[in-house]
């Protein structure tokens, strides 16, 4: 076998560990395991069928060819006009490019903002991507430990301490994978008043906006102040909000400079997002946010649920998440490293969970909550076997 000399930047990434345990399972399921699954960042309801209409009447009208790589401009004014409504934050269509997914537009904007050697702090637990995308780019993140005595969230003196000639952005998730943590618009202001003072181009991931539980309230931080909205690169989508994971739709607000930037990128890339679904975004944004709440409310009580469950289960402890789909169970005691935990769990009681390994916390284990109740309930009575066995 030809032996070949790859590229430096694969060796130094990682494949998402999420997506490898997400097919694992689905594997095992395929081949007649009875697994329960709660490693998906996905939710499990449909697309709403107007959603889907509109897709499938765009392919009916011919809508089959390229359109511009930031995406059709109906799209972007759209987004424009939800940003500018429910966020609170003014952008142009020119401003914004449409995106094979927030995933994408993530890469995207690190890919237009970070040269080699630039550091990038990633507060810790992560999003298993972040920190191989700053990679790819030939940046080099810098990983802040977060405590959940302080509910996951960096602070400013955390911040401030951290920062370096060399650091040139900030990511931050809120609501957040795979804490969900929600930051009050408060702790974002004093965050943002050191990212101002020390120069620092913001990624506000905001994918999980519209799930948001008991007081917790999103904030984009690029609403502040124009100091705070000229150097925030706003990342969002329609998988989490609109159940339209498979449609890969996300998109990027930015600064002029840096959005034209991006679309550059994206113009020798992927070119533009697959024409006929972006006629389905434009459905979602346009069309009746019912199905939003519908989504939400579920999964809130889904929320509730494991919570109760899980603090009956001796050696496992949780905080309350206020935002997303993911509870982090701190599994410490059990005197397991995450990834023995996840992988035994697996083997013995066929129930799938994410290690906190690949969220940069080997003391916690990753459960999405993104499926039924049924599985909730059964899934977490094995998660409770196989702890009892734990000597």
């Amino acid at each position: 076998m030809t032996t070949f000399d790859l590229a430096n930047r694969t060796k130094q990434i990682q494949a998402s560990r999420t997506l490898t345990v997400d097919a694992k399972a689905k594997e095992l399921k395929a081949a007649g395991e009875d697994i329960i699954s709660f490693s998906a960042g996905e939710p499990d309801f449909d697309t709403p069928e107007h959603i889907k209409m509109a897709a499938m009447g765009a392919l009916e009208a011919g809508m089959t060819k390229y359109t511009p790589s930031s995406g059709i401009l109906e799209l972007r004014q759209a987004i424009c006009e939800k940003l500018s409504a429910e966020n609170n934050v003014s952008y142009q269509p020119h401003q914004i490019t449409v995106s094979c997914g927030a995933k994408h537009a993530c890469l995207n904007a690190i890919l237009a903002t970070i040269n080699p050697g630039d550091e990038v702090i990633i507060p810790s637990p992560y999003w298993t991507s972040y920190p191989e995308m700053v990679r790819i780019a030939g940046g080099e993140p810098y990983i802040v430990p977060t405590t959940a005595e302080n509910d996951y969230k960096i602070t400013p003196e955390q911040l401030a301490e951290s920062i370096s000639p060399a650091t040139k952005m900030l990511i931050l998730n809120t609501p957040a994978n795979p804490t969900g943590t929600v930051y009050t618009e408060k702790e974002l202001v004093q965050l943002v008043e050191v990212a101002i003072e020390e120069d620092l181009i913001i990624l506000a991931d905001e994918i999980y906006e519209k799930l948001v539980y008991d007081d917790a309230q999103h904030v984009s931080i690029a609403s502040f102040s124009p100091g705070v909205y000229n150097r925030t690169i706003t990342v969002n989508g329609f998988s989490k909000t609109y159940a339209m994971t498979g449609w890969r739709l996300g998109y990027t607000a930015a600064p002029k400079p840096i959005a034209e930037a991006i679309d550059r990128i994206q113009s020798h890339s992927t070119s533009n997002v697959t024409s006929f679904a972006q006629r389905g975004a434009l459905a979602a944004l346009k069309g009746p946010q019912q199905c939003v709440q519908d989504m939400r409310a579920e999964y809130d009580k889904r929320r509730q649920r494991c919570i109760e469950i899980l603090r009956t289960i001796p050696k496992l402890s949780c905080n309350t998440p206020k935002g997303a789909f993911y509870i982090l169970v701190d599994i410490s005691k059990t005197g397991l490293s995450s990834e023995d935990f996840a992988e035994q769990l697996l083997t013995k009681e066929k129930v799938a969970v994410v290690p906190g390994s690949a969220f940069g916390d080997d003391s916690v284990i990753r459960i999405s909550y993104a499926t039924s109740m049924e599985n909730i309930e059964r899934g977490l009575g094995r998660l409770a076997n196989f702890c009892a066995s734990i000597v």
